[in-house]
């Protein structure tokens, strides 16, 4: 198929991500077409990553698990690659139907290099050479998200839980492109999550460091990791809905104004580990958190209370889903080092604060303590950066959590009072 136009360098060149309920049946597919033939036709280069149609993913590791008790993670990879080959096939057929030339490629045929850890691989580079000839020969290149290779030993990979979101920035900075879009089901970045504050705002600009901590600390919208990599080529970010033409969340270096609580987070799937009776000599807590580290196992809060006889307790939070393997691994520190024993909890849930106005405004965190005090929240585990406040509460006590903290520190807005 021609061309319609001659291939120019000076074009713009966006590119764009679609999730999974973007993409989730044959007319939401048509819908994404579309838009890309727009786009296109509007004098772009477009790229476009896409998900899973829907709930593939679930789909293909729940018909694993029926096939085997075992996990086999080679195999698994494999398998949860075909959820993203079929969407960007069916995506380059509705492209082609209205006229305009697509190519499909595999995230090893996109030339995405990863490290070898299967289910949470990390992109190492992108030669994307094979997706800048279709680009010169005036195709709409479509390409599988979530997904890559490791040049090793050309394994399959996929890059977990909204890996699309990082395939989508890290391939904008490679080629580059002028413009990185993520079209998903929400209309962009909100103050809090809108399904527990009623009143909670859609944001029209946000920073890729307010972003990353908000993204850290729960809020679903972008994968921490496709932040990281818009703010390290700096990289724009448009958060949209895939279901109108409306404005979204930009996230870029700066912003015209800094609010000081840009936005609140809440994550309901963390545990907390607790090894209780630790040695409190140098080096215990370095033999307890480094096996953690090389079984993959992401810490995020960490408390040690004060020595008393000598003895200390180390609590921490890690992912519900790496719980089991956490457990494991600080009963085997706790044996080796002399502790009492090990504890989980998994009825916890955190709730955070982000803001770059926080670097220079005084007293929020008394105020966010205050305001979990009237509400009769009791605060298990506290940490901070300097723009970001979090606090470990009960799992139960979340959404009140968040509904109050939303109403009394006037998130969003410029000041403070």
């Amino acid at each position: 198929m021609e061309s319609r136009y001659t291939y120019n360098p000076s074009m713009p060149l966006v590119v764009q991500k679609y999730g999974g309920t973007s993409v989730a049946d044959a007319d939401r597919i048509r819908n994404v077409a579309r838009r890309i033939v727009d786009t296109y036709n509007a004098g772009n280069h477009v790229v476009a990553v896409v998900s899973a149609m829907g709930k593939g993913t679930d789909e293909l590791l729940s018909l694993a698990g029926d096939v085997s008790q075992t996990t086999y993670p080679r195999e698994l990879d494999m398998l949860l690659t075909a959820g993203e080959r079929i969407t960007m096939s069916l995506v380059a057929m509705a492209i082609q139907d209205l006229g305009v030339p697509a190519m499909s490629l595999t995230g090893s045929q996109a030339g995405i290099l990863t490290t070898g850890r299967h289910g949470q691989a990390e992109i190492l580079e992108i030669k994307a050479n094979r997706v800048r000839e279709g680009i010169e020969e005036g195709h709409v290149v479509i390409v599988a998200g979530f997904q890559g290779v490791d040049p090793d030993t050309k394994n399959v990979t996929t890059l977990g839980r909204g890996g699309s979101d990082a395939t989508a920035v890290a391939l904008a900075a490679a080629l580059p492109a002028d413009l990185c879009e993520i079209f998903t089901d929400v209309d962009g970045v909100f103050t809090a999550d809108p399904r527990v504050v009623d009143d909670a705002r859609k944001l029209d600009e946000v920073t890729f460091e307010e972003m990353l901590e908000l993204a850290s600390a729960g809020a679903g919208v972008l994968m921490p990791r496709s932040v990281e990599f818009g703010r390290r080529f700096n990289i724009p970010i448009h958060v949209r809905s895939s279901f109108h033409e409306g404005d979204g969340t930009w996230v870029k270096e700066e912003t015209m104004e800094q609010a000081v609580v840009r936005g609140i987070a809440h994550d309901v799937s963390e545990a907390k580990v607790t090894v209780y009776g630790v040695p409190d000599t140098p080096g215990v807590a370095a033999s307890l958190f480094e096996p953690l580290a090389s079984a993959g196992v992401n810490v995020d809060m960490i408390v040690q209370n004060v020595s008393q006889d000598g003895l200390t307790d180390i609590s921490f939070t890690v992912p519900s889903a790496s719980a089991d393997l956490a457990r494991l691994e600080a009963e085997a520190v706790a044996s080796a080092v002399g502790a009492r024993g090990v504890s989980i909890d998994d009825t916890v849930g955190k709730v955070s604060v982000v803001g770059i106005g926080m670097k220079t405004e005084s007293g929020i965190a008394a105020r966010m303590f205050r305001i979990l005090s009237d509400e009769g929240i009791n605060i298990e585990m506290i940490s901070t950066s300097p723009i970001r406040i979090s606090c470990v509460v009960s799992q139960e006590a979340v959404d009140a959590a968040v509904e109050a903290l939303h109403a009394g520190l006037s998130v969003g807005q410029v000041s403070v009072s």
